[in-house]
């Protein structure tokens, strides 16, 4: 009997989790009908279909259909496997390598064709959704508007029109979240570093934009491209848009942001939105580019005296990643003096592990740990035996395949051969031409 894995995925929080049901419901029918079995099913949930490099399920089956454990691969859709061209491509071929076939209950068997036109007409369908979500929501943020997002110091207005739709954008000021923000302003102004600001809030209990700890980042964040606290022209009641755009990076498929030209920046006055005075919000100005300036000093001081090591990239350490804190379990990272700490408590203090080690110390150390305890004659046997069983276990495995593969294949022909004879004893029906063409594409 043929063996089928069905593939369901629903792109985002607005569809319902009961779509992949409804899904797999639909495919399950299709398989009864055809008498295939069903020996597995995968789904991705709410999971765009730009890009399946980051999708767990599409990652599973392709890994299962490599091992030979279904023959046919059935979606709702072509579109529902994905919409970017280059990945139906990849994933076509990866099948089609394998032996395996994708049919879709939309079109049914997927063929070069199907993933030619397809395959372009949902990249254009991409490419046009967003054109039009943009236009949109440019609309909405020259209206003055929220053009998506909440940011800290405002909360939404919940509205209604008069046919009961929800009206959305429309955002009040925060008068907690508010004071926090001026108290942020003014303690930065007056000579607080970042770090020392957060640190006071969290150790207040005042919980972050997402609910959990302050980070200096939060509040530096980036002035030219207008994230962070202090950089937030809201507060002086000047909406920004479209500031960033964002591209999907091929090999990883997360989204990278890239800094727009400023002539394509959208800017609206919402002066009810206004949280402090242009006074202070200029004093933070003056203070960010004090600091710049102090450090484009050192910087220039620093290529003078050694422009060519300066000029290659900082390479990552031996352990980068891998290092984390014995006090909270996060993550420790490279910080000056070329020594690990911990980041919560360097960038937040919700650690108080103030413990560093140099780099060169702690690689020097795991190295002569390798070398010492790994690399003994018991261990190194061990490995041996381990990889000598590994590799019979491997080899029999395949000798069981190929034995297997080997005798349906003896079985092919012998059926193909009493049918050819069959025929020609004057035995013809109108099903034997399709039984022939699947044997011998079984075959092959």
């Amino acid at each position: 009997m043929t063996r089928v894995a069905l593939y369901a995925r629903y792109s985002s929080d607005n569809q319902r989790a009961a779509s992949i049901e409804d899904q797999f419901r639909l495919c399950e029918e299709r398989a009864t009908r055809e008498g295939w079995q069903v020996v597995d099913t995968y789904h991705d949930a709410a999971i765009s279909g730009a890009s399946m490099i980051l999708r767990p399920g599409i990652q599973t089956l392709l890994r299962d259909a490599q091992a030979g454990q279904f023959d046919i691969v059935v979606a709702e859709a072509l579109d529902r496997v994905s919409r970017d061209q280059a990945d139906v491509a990849t994933l076509f071929k990866r099948l089609q390598f394998a032996g395996v076939t994708i049919v879709t209950l939309a079109e049914g068997e997927i063929s070069e064709l199907h993933v030619g036109l397809k395959g372009t007409m949902n990249a254009l369908f991409l490419k046009d959704l967003a054109m039009k979500t943009h236009r949109g929501l440019r609309g909405r943020v020259e209206a003055g508007k929220s053009g998506g997002g909440l940011c800290y110091g405002y909360r939404v207005i919940r509205q209604f029109d008069t046919h009961g739709e929800p009206i959305r954008g429309d955002r009040e000021i925060d008068d907690a979240q508010a004071e926090i923000v001026r108290r942020i302003f003014r303690e930065f102004a007056a000579g607080r570093s970042p770090l020392s600001i957060a640190s006071r809030l969290n150790d207040e209990g005042i919980s972050s934009p997402t609910g959990g700890k302050w980070n200096n980042t939060t509040l530096r964040g980036n002035a030219l491209r207008g994230t962070g606290i202090l950089n937030n022209e809201l507060y002086i009641g000047r909406l920004v848009w479209n500031r960033l755009h964002y591209l999907k990076d091929p090999q990883t498929g997360k989204r990278v942001s890239r800094l727009n030209p400023s002539s394509e920046w959208i800017i609206t006055d919402v002066p009810e939105l206004r949280i402090m005075d242009d006074d202070l919000w200029q004093a933070v100005r003056d203070r960010q580019a004090r600091i710049a300036e102090k450090g484009a000093n050192i910087s220039a001081g620093i290529r003078a005296s050694n422009s060519r090591l300066n000029g290659q990239r900082r390479p990552k350490s031996l352990l980068s990643g891998l290092v984390f804190c014995g006090v909270c379990g996060g993550p420790c990272s490279i910080r000056g003096g070329d020594r690990f700490a911990c980041s919560n408590h360097m960038d937040n203090r919700s650690c108080a592990n103030k413990a560093t080690i140099r780099r060169m110390e702690l690689e020097e150390r795991m190295l002569s740990g390798l070398k010492d305890r790994l690399m003994t004659p018991e261990a190194a046997a061990e490995a041996m035996r381990a990889y000598v069983n590994e590799t019979n276990r491997a080899n029999h495995e395949r000798r069981a395949s190929t034995a297997g593969w080997q005798a349906e294949l003896t079985k092919l022909r012998k059926g193909l051969k009493q049918m050819l004879q069959v025929i020609e004893d004057g035995g013809y029906t109108r099903g034997m031409v399709e039984r022939m063409r699947e044997m011998e594409a079984r075959e092959d």
